[in-house]
């Protein structure tokens, strides 16, 4: 009969360490906080001095490091430095156990628990989660990591969601806040719930980069400006960057409205943002707060960007007069050039772009000085006042018939309905496709036609959408071309580049040396 003998284990084939060995077992902590408000430094500390003793203190323990995360949310772990660094220090065989509060603490994401624990079990260091009285390389460890890790993924899931439903219930109650750190102009009311209040001395900045901005200048251009004069940027920096300059210019909360839910948090768990295009409700607010810039030159101001961006790299903001002048000869832009630029006869005039172009027939438009078209334009702006009854009755048939889209939104209706008609069908290709044997290269014809016949729709449907934009865009502008003409009770001595701006919507320079003024009215004067 066989002899068996046995031997006993001498390796834990959890841990991978010798069982009679006196070596003790590395050990560190893990302390984290989910916010980086003040009432939590307590809670934190409180954390990093109790697993500093417990380890400490523990016999077979030999204590390493407390890795430690301060405002950072346990819904993943990307951005987690401290958590990243003990991971990569116990995968290198520095420690043989970690030590943390709870599964909550460690991580509300399931899966980032989980892979993170069995990464961890692969190089035999186990985690202790003292809440929950869990060892994970316990046989019942995997398990209730499991349920645990999920119950706390479930909790963060509706805390976001109720923070969620939180702000927009204070969007639809009409209710503002600012990040007020990060916000030039407006500082917090007194009161929680006040509507935002005007900083005096920042709201000069913010009319200033306005006023600068309608007298010609690029948004590079003016944060060089405020730069040069060391003006804190929103965040208190001295390097203003032109992206900041250029939200500055089109935030709609400067004239005294919000647009509210630009975006949205696609994924709680990721945490990643997404530009609102229609997903979830938007709030739209008027007279929600006191306005800085006033409604119409902050609407002037929008017109004017989108004016520049259709130009393109034609304007270079160095004058009022960029982009606004056209060869009648050739259709090109006149541009700025600077004669005698080193004596005392030197200034600055305007001509074609293309007259010395040789790839293009010599232009015979004349340049124009800088005085010569000021001069013009206050002689055919001030024959304007002097007949203002007749211009502003005909910029009333101009604007009825820019506004009138009724013919377009007709047409919007029935590609919607056309598109509708389109995606059933495509939806019903694939779905047959799904459920019967056929010829594959039958059916992506027979998909691909409907997806381009799709595409065509959508096409024109873009084209309508530009379209209306556009002719909204430029009542607007007659609009205010109006309210500066009716405005004006007296003839204009000065030129004001301003004013320019709100009223000139083109210039054509012909051979003669002769200027047509187009005007936002409608109204063409040769002068």
């Amino acid at each position: 009969m066989p002899r068996v003998t046995l031997i006993p284990a001498t390796v834990d084939p959890l841990t991978g360490m010798q069982k009679n060995a006196a070596a003790k077992r590395r050990v560190a902590g893990y302390a984290r906080v989910s916010t980086d408000k003040d009432e939590q430094f307590t809670s934190y500390e409180a954390q990093v001095d109790y697993y500093t003793r417990f380890i400490m203190t523990h016999p077979g323990w030999e204590f390493v490091k407390v890795y430690t995360d301060e405002g950072i949310s346990g819904l993943g772990t990307a951005k987690r430095e401290g958590f990243n660094e003990m991971i990569a220090d116990a995968l290198a065989g520095r420690i043989d156990l970690i030590v943390t509060k709870s599964v909550s603490r460690f991580a509300r994401n399931t899966v980032d628990s989980l892979v993170t624990i069995r990464k961890l079990k692969e190089k035999g260091v186990e985690v202790y989660f003292e809440k929950e009285n869990i060892y994970s390389l316990d046989s019942k460890g995997e398990l209730l990591l499991t349920i645990m890790a999920s119950l706390a993924q479930e909790e963060s899931r509706s805390i976001s969601e109720n923070v969620t439903w939180g702000q927009r219930k204070r969007f639809a109650d009409g209710k503002v806040s600012l990040p007020y750190k990060q916000f030039l102009g407006y500082e917090r009311g007194k009161n929680k719930g006040d509507p935002p209040v005007i900083n005096r001395e920042q709201a000069e900045t913010v009319r200033r980069i306005y006023k600068m901005f309608m007298n010609g200048k690029t948004p590079g251009a003016i944060a060089k400006k405020l730069t040069e004069e060391k003006i804190p940027t929103p965040g208190g920096r001295i390097v203003w960057r032109d992206s900041t300059v250029s939200s500055i210019l089109q935030n709609e909360k400067y004239r005294g409205a919000a647009l509210l839910q630009k975006g949205f948090t696609v994924d709680f768990l990721t945490k990643k943002r997404k530009k609102n295009e229609g997903e979830v409700p938007q709030y739209y607010i008027e007279d929600s707060h006191e306005a800085i810039i006033d409604p119409e030159e902050w609407q002037a101001v929008q017109d004017e960007i989108a004016r520049r961006k259709v130009i393109g790299r034609a304007y270079s903001g160095g004058s009022v007069f960029g982009a606004k002048i056209i060869c009648a000869d050739c259709g090109a832009w006149y541009g700025s050039k600077v004669w005698h630029s080193t004596d005392k006869y030197k200034s600055r005039i305007w001509q074609c772009n293309s007259k010395f172009n040789r790839t293009k027939p010599e232009c015979g438009t004349p340049h124009l000085k800088e005085k010569d078209i000021q001069d013009r334009f206050l002689a055919v702006f001030n024959r304007m006042i002097t007949d203002k009854v007749a211009y502003l009755a005909a910029c009333g048939k101009t604007k009825a018939v820019l506004t009138d889209v009724s013919g377009i939104d007709d047409e919007l209706n029935e590609l919607r309905g056309e598109m509708d008609v389109i995606e059933e069908l495509i939806r019903k290709c694939v779905e047959q496709n799904s459920k019967e044997t056929q010829d594959q290269e039958a059916f992506l014809d027979r998909y691909r036609g409907y997806v381009k016949k799709y595409e065509k729709v959508q096409e024109r449907q873009q084209s309508l959408l530009k379209e209306r934009a556009e002719r909204k865009a430029k009542a607007a502008a007659i609009d205010r071309f109006a309210a500066e003409l009716q405005s004006r009770d007296g003839l204009l001595e000065d030129f004001d580049n301003e004013i320019w701006l709100l009223t000139v919507e083109s210039v054509t320079a012909h051979r003669d040396g002769s200027l047509t003024f187009r005007f936002y009215g409608g109204a063409e004067i040769v002068g």
